[in-house]
């Protein structure tokens, strides 16, 4: 696979210094950090929605559009950063979005409201789509050649936030209150912040970045017929898993915290195997989200703990590999626009998460947890057949 198109380059007469041929994986792990520390931002509200919405004074079903007013603008924003700042530093972007993700998180902490804490999660929405959107090329630049590496890494990140920031934001929200962990959050993305400003070089913009860029993007068949698949898998996962707390009290409440460890778990194994077998990406592609749908169906008919264990394993294990499969489905399928690839990519996922958290939290309301896992299963196997006819360039 091309590496050049994946990674911001600079024009000929640029000045800016470039990497070692060798690659540096310090800036790898900086990026792999701070998208952790985003993602566990963005699902912080499911570790802790009794709590949240008992205080706040709204249903849970209306505290889960706390994920939604996220996803809401992390779609406007994943396609329009890059048209809005076409030629700034990606150092200088990255910087920012974390460190508007740290004001978000403090602005949630200290809401005396709903409406201000949805402000809140607005900004947050922001930071996570322009962060993931630029992330892969950064990654790539910083260690060409290595796409593979960088797209686990990356994934291996969201992977960390659901098996250390999820349970841990739980047991925070149980011990000393859900706005001490909003809090804690917000130190952990300023933190990042000062790991990717110390180990990050100067990352020059792409010469076609911007509006060039994404409507040539945009008029690939291949690419849209992808993203729409996209749009299925983000939202069968999402109109349940703000919603897994509640999945999991109705079979046993003592077991929360160890059944989101779980989850977690295997997504972790699922980020490192969809690494591993990331040559075999077309039946990847199709498999995963089939294994999601299954992993939904036995969680929504789970009558027991070892049950529902399999189940959440399963569910943590499938999910994960999307990401892994999305950004390097991306890179092969427009190897010379895959900044705008990637933001079209966070824009599907972004619109599923809030069509799917919003659906999930009307069902809930309405008929109880079951019926969204059952919504969201259909919605996976059906991306799993779509990927499975679409053909995918050979790296």
């Amino acid at each position: 696979m091309p590496t050049q198109s994946a990674v911001p380059s600079a024009p000929p007469s640029s000045t800016v210094t470039t990497p070692a041929n060798t690659p540096t994986w310090t800036p790898v792990i900086a990026l792999s950090f701070g998208i952790a520390i985003l993602v566990a931002s963005e699902f912080l509200p499911a570790s802790v929605l009794p709590g949240l919405a008992a205080d706040i004074g709204v249903s849970e079903g209306t505290a889960g559009l706390a994920v939604a007013a996220t996803a809401i603008a992390g779609a406007f924003t994943a396609p329009s950063i890059a048209v809005l700042l076409p030629r700034t530093d990606r150092r200088k972007v990255m910087l920012g979005l974390l460190a508007a993700a740290a004001v978000s998180n403090l602005a949630v902490a200290v809401a005396p409201s709903f409406a201000v804490l949805l402000v809140g999660r607005l900004l947050l929405g922001v930071a996570i789509a322009g962060y993931w959107s630029f992330a892969f090329g950064v990654g790539t630049y910083a260690a060409p050649g290595k796409d593979r590496v960088v797209s686990s890494a990356i994934s291996f990140g969201v992977s960390i936030a659901t098996v250390l920031g999820v349970p841990l934001g739980s047991l925070v929200g149980d011990a000393v209150g859900w706005r001490t962990a909003f809090g804690g959050a917000a130190a952990l993305c300023a933190l990042s912040a000062v790991a990717l400003a110390i180990t990050l070089p100067s990352i020059p913009a792409h010469p076609t970045a911007g509006l060039q860029m994404l409507r040539e993007a945009l008029r690939s068949k291949k690419l849209m017929a992808g993203i729409g698949c996209v749009v299925l898998i983000a939202f069968g996962n999402f109109a349940a898993y703000p919603y897994i707390r509640l999945a999991i009290d109705r079979i046993d409440p003592g077991t929360t915290t160890w059944m989101l460890l779980a989850w977690g778990a295997g997504a972790v194994t699922g980020t490192i195997v969809a690494g591993m077998l990331a040559r075999w990406l077309r039946p990847l592609a199709g498999a995963a989200p089939i294994a999601l749908g299954l992993a939904l169906v036995l969680t929504a008919n789970a009558s027991s703990v070892p049950v529902l264990a399999v189940a959440v394993v399963l569910w943590g294990f499938s999910f994960n590999m999307i990401p892994v499969i999305v950004q390097l489905w991306g890179a092969r399928v427009e190897p010379e626009r895959t900044e705008s690839a990637m933001s079209l990519s966070v824009t599907a996922f972004q619109v599923a998460i809030t069509a799917g958290s919003a659906l999930g939290g009307l069902l809930l309301d309405g008929y109880g947890v079951r019926p969204l896992l059952l919504v969201g299963a259909a919605a996976a196997v059906a991306a799993g057949i779509g990927w499975a006819f679409l053909r995918i360039p050979r790296s």
